[in-house]
């Protein structure tokens, strides 16, 4: 590819609302550009990279046995009401409706599809397991689009979904795709790590995320220095932390003007604020429930959710809390009493404490010496909080890392949720009819690219490890001017026939300044320099973007020094 023939267009400028590194470096670079708000068009650079991602995916889910299908974006709602999720998903669906009234939505993701149509032909347990995937876009409706490529409103994915006779079957799929997809993000050159995680809105009895290890990743991970465990925060159950403190003191109300937070009210009382018990009310569905944590801990609004079973997930509102008898800042259970509107719940940490201080149910007053046990009466008690830098690995108890991750993948065990709903059911060798046992597999494929960016950039731009680099060697010559230079790089660039595709000759009639410049911006993990000292020595330059390292070689020996590097990081995942 000639540079002089490459649609890039850079900018200058950045809009403000380029935030995150390959939002900028995307944009910066030509590599896509903004159609709407969370909708992208790809260029030519982009786009290459996407594709070098989907023939990675193919190559490795081909191995485990699945056929590439493709189905519709636009579906029916029928199918989605059978299974509950058209509520479920609520704005952030796309709906629409047909010329005759009927209702329909933009594919978020197909569960529903692919279950109808596994079960149009299969219905014979000499017919499983069935094994599909398709690579698409999907259409969320975020209430926030942001950060570019991770998260938008319309995006490639990957999607697979797998059909058995019983779970056996189902442990072994999932294997299957686990490893594929360890192998896929390897291959991807990535540093990432497969975490538990919560099913979410899929459903399902077990689920693990892929999760790229980078500072702008929005989900918070764990996992532990001395064993295997690695989990989403919100998927993680911690430990009960006993309280080490005895209190035989009775409760006491105590004035506390105008401290309606809880450092407001340990700063006020010099109570530790792990001695002290936090009130957050929610809104699920349509039940108000208030959530009790000890002080420096925070509520896994997931876990809340899942308890629950909830669809609809907020806080509670000034109405909600007045209809229910709650003074904002300054809730306790204490007094209270549940009703089928009202529910109240107690992490098991909170249970633990004594001496503690909290609300009164009144304002400006607070309680002391609370021994949660013994005063808060009929309360729901389980594990609502989540794990914190102070806590252990639940699994060996060694310590742990708190860290940030880009989703990029999550398999899902989803057993009969769907075949059970949808009628997807297979006869056993006895006649005996009974629901399929499914799984499903998903890979953002546009967000791979996005967090391939967020982990491997520096000041200058992208630094690709060579797999998904749209190109993997760029050719610059530094003085156009030269008829001898600009022969020697043309020579060696038809030299290059076996990476024909993966080289750009920068033929561009601009400084040579400006082309290393680019060069790095785009991310070339190979930059061949011919330029005056291949005019005194005969030696041309090749550099490294990811170290930087410059090697000298003549030009009659660059070919084969570039072959040999290239292949070097293949085999590395550079």
């Amino acid at each position: 590819m000639l540079a002089s023939r490459l649609y890039s267009p850079t900018l200058r400028e950045l809009p403000s609302d380029a935030v995150v590194m390959s939002h900028k470096y995307m944009l910066k670079a030509g590599m896509m550009r903004k159609i709407a708000n969370g909708t992208y068009a790809y260029l030519p650079l982009a786009f290459r990279s996407i594709q070098k991602v989907e023939k990675i995916i193919r190559e490795e889910i081909n191995k485990t046995g699945a056929q590439e299908i493709l189905m519709p974006i636009v579906q029916p709602a029928e199918i989605w009401q059978k299974t509950g999720r058209w509520a479920v998903y609520g704005e952030e669906m796309f709906k629409l409706k047909d010329r005759h009234g009927r209702d329909y939505c933009l594919a978020p993701t197909h569960e529903e599809l692919v279950t109808t149509l596994i079960s149009m032909d299969t219905t014979s347990y000499k017919q499983l397991p069935v094994s599909v995937y398709q690579i698409q876009n999907k259409y969320r409706d975020e209430k926030r689009p942001r950060f570019g490529l991770m998260r938008s409103r319309e995006f490639i994915m990957k999607d697979g979904y797998t059909f058995d006779a019983d779970q056996e079957g189902l442990d072994k799929q999932y294997k299957l795709m686990y490893d594929a997809y360890t192998r896929i993000f390897t291959r991807c050159g990535l540093n990432f790590r497969p975490v538990i995680a919560d099913s979410g809105a899929i459903g399902g009895n077990a689920s693990h995320e892929f999760e790229v290890l980078a500072d702008s990743g929005e989900a918070d991970i764990v996992y532990c220095k001395h064993c295997d465990f690695a989990a989403n925060i919100e998927a993680v159950e911690p430990n009960t932390i006993p309280c080490g403190i005895k209190n035989d003191k009775e409760k006491e109300i105590v004035e506390t003007p105008g401290q309606h937070t809880i450092e407001m009210v340990c700063n006020f009382l010099h109570a530790p604020i792990k001695q002290s018990v936090k009130a957050v009310v929610y809104k699920l569905d349509d039940k108000v429930v208030l959530a009790m944590v000890r002080g420096d801990h925070e509520v896994n609004e997931v876990r809340l959710q899942n308890i629950y079973g909830a669809i609809n997930v907020g806080m509670a509102s000034d109405e909600d809390l007045e209809r229910v008898g709650l003074t904002a800042g300054y809730i306790s259970p204490i007094g209270l009493k549940r009703t089928k509107d009202f529910d109240i719940i107690c992490d098991a940490t909170v249970m633990e404490t004594q001496d503690a201080c909290c609300g009164a149910n009144e304002k400006d007053k607070h309680y002391i010496h609370v021994n949660p046990k013994r005063d808060f009466g009929d309360v729901r008690v389980d594990t609502i909080r989540q794990i914190d830098a102070n806590d252990v690995c639940p699994e060996c108890g060694g310590e742990i890392v708190l860290t940030k991750g880009i989703e990029v993948g999550q398999v899902f065990k989803l057993g009969t949720k769907y075949s059970e709903k949808l009628g997807a059911t297979y006869l056993d060798s006895n006649g005996k009819s009974h629901p399929m046992v499914m799984g499903c597999y998903g890979i953002g494929v546009t967000r791979t690219v996005a967090a391939s960016i967020e982990q491997n950039h520096d000041d200058d731009g992208i630094i690709w490890p060579v797999a998904i680099a749209p190109y993997e060697v760029v050719i610059v010559p530094a003085n156009n001017k030269s008829e001898e230079v600009m022969g020697a790089a043309k020579k060696l660039y038809d030299e290059m026939e076996d990476k024909a595709d993966e080289v750009v000759l920068d033929d561009r009639n601009e400084r040579a300044g400006i082309k290393f410049k680019d060069a790095d911006l785009i991310g070339y993990p190979v930059r061949v320099t011919i330029g005056k000292k291949w005019q005194q020595t005969g030696n041309v330059e090749i550099r490294l973007r990811r170290t930087g390292e410059v090697i000298e070689v003549p030009l009659e020996e660059c070919h084969d020094k570039v072959m040999e590097i290239l292949k070097d990081l293949h085999e590395k995942n550079l």
